[in-house]
């Protein structure tokens, strides 16, 4: 589908999809209030990330395989129907194992969302605007991520349940499936071709193709890899209380969705491979100057500034890939989808190298990351 003009009644529920997709965000507030209900200990309540973000890798391939038969907005539909239910599940059956349950149904389902709502929103939006509208589902999807902690609290305070989080969450769900079930959408449908896992892997000999997923594998490394860090980074750097220290991701997370939101609109008048270029560009400098100043002060505008510069770095690789080979966008997403796992690999590799020298010298994979990033937008935009 070749659109041409913005369609308010098409986009608004693909995009209510992405403040779904923000819904596996709650994993944080899961494991704190969990662990405090249920006195966890420490290793016992990470099974409950773990049992979220594992069916990434297992299932993001086969889902984009399966959404080549069936459709992107069917498939769409499926995921948050999953979410509903893995939010539904432990608000009504409130156990360990309950709360097991609904983190893997939430992870199913967010892992379909994911790789669904991507190539929909391509789908429905005009060619030229599709880097600037991918730009804009992040800052929906950051919208939902900041709100869970606030609700959570609110929920806590007035009602003595912080679990209504879960029903109210499982409800929106729910009417985000109805309402996207009733939409009509012309998708981009591969002809002539049958889509499997061997084809989707294929593609991975596509150097170019090849290159994008694994940009995606860094940005999300990058992402992960600096959240997780910067709390002990601003302690053990410029010996700033633990904290003030952690508020460092609150800082993070602001730049990130202030930096969609600037991207959706600079996005109107730049290229996706100019704006690619520059964005990592930044993104080296800040990390770099983080790491060799003193100054605690300008360490907290930095962090905002870093958040500001990676923030649509995945949306723009999407965008970019898809845009080169829109008749192979199932088997594309459900590839980037399966190498947010990068997430997990990145900021590992950080905390092992600053074990066995220093934090700052770890920080210097994310530099690298970056600097990788940005020769991937210099070819890009060779090839323009």
């Amino acid at each position: 589908m070749n659109t041409q003009k913005i369609t308010l009644s098409k986009i608004a529920p693909v995009l209510l999809a992405f403040f779904v997709m923000s819904f596996v965000d709650l994993v944080g507030i899961i494991v704190d209030r969990v662990s405090s209900d249920m006195n966890l200990s420490a290793t016992v309540a990470q099974l409950i990330p773990s049992a979220i973000f594992l069916w990434f890798f297992l299932l993001s391939v086969p889902i984009g395989v399966l959404q080549a038969r069936i459709g992107k907005r069917k498939m769409l539909n499926i995921g948050m129907g999953v979410t509903a239910l893995g939010l539904l599940v432990p608000w009504l059956f409130y156990s360990f194992a309950m709360v097991m349950v609904g983190a893997a149904l939430l992870g199913i389902g967010n892992t379909i969302v994911q790789v669904s709502a991507n190539p929909l929103l391509v789908d429905v939006v005009p060619g030229n605007r599709r880097s600037s509208f991918l730009s804009f589902s992040q800052f929906v999807k950051a919208i939902g991520s900041m709100l869970g902690a606030p609700l959570a609290a609110l929920f806590a305070a007035q009602f003595g349940d912080w679990k209504i989080l879960f029903l109210v969450f499982g409800i929106v769900s729910v009417l985000a499936v109805l309402w996207l079930g009733n939409v009509k959408i012309d998708e981009t449908r591969q002809e002539g071709f049958k889509v499997s896992i061997g084809s989707s892997f294929k593609l991975l000999g596509n150097n170019f193709i090849l290159l994008m997923v694994l940009s995606i594998f860094l940005v999300v490394g990058v992402d992960v890899g600096f959240n997780s860090n910067s709390g002990q980074f601003l302690i053990k750097r410029f010996g700033i209380e633990q904290v003030a220290a952690e508020s460092g991701r609150s800082i993070y997370f602001l730049g990130r969705m202030l930096g969609t939101f600037l991207g959706a609109i600079m996005l109107t008048k730049i290229s996706s491979n100019k704006f690619f270029m520059w964005t990592s560009l930044l993104g080296i400098l800040f990390l770099v100057t983080i790491l060799l100043i003193k100054s605690s002060a300008l360490a907290w505008v930095l962090i905002f500034l870093i958040g500001l510069a990676v923030a649509n770095i995945w949306p723009l690789v999407f965008s970019i890939a898809v845009g080169k080979y829109p008749e192979r966008s199932n088997e594309i997403s459900g590839l980037m989808m399966m190498a947010i796992s990068g997430g997990a690999v990145i900021p590992l590799l950080v905390g092992w190298i600053g074990e066995i020298s220093n934090l700052s010298i770890g920080m210097l994979v994310l530099v690298a990351c970056m600097i990788y990033l940005w020769i991937v937008s210099m070819y890009c935009l060779k090839k323009e």
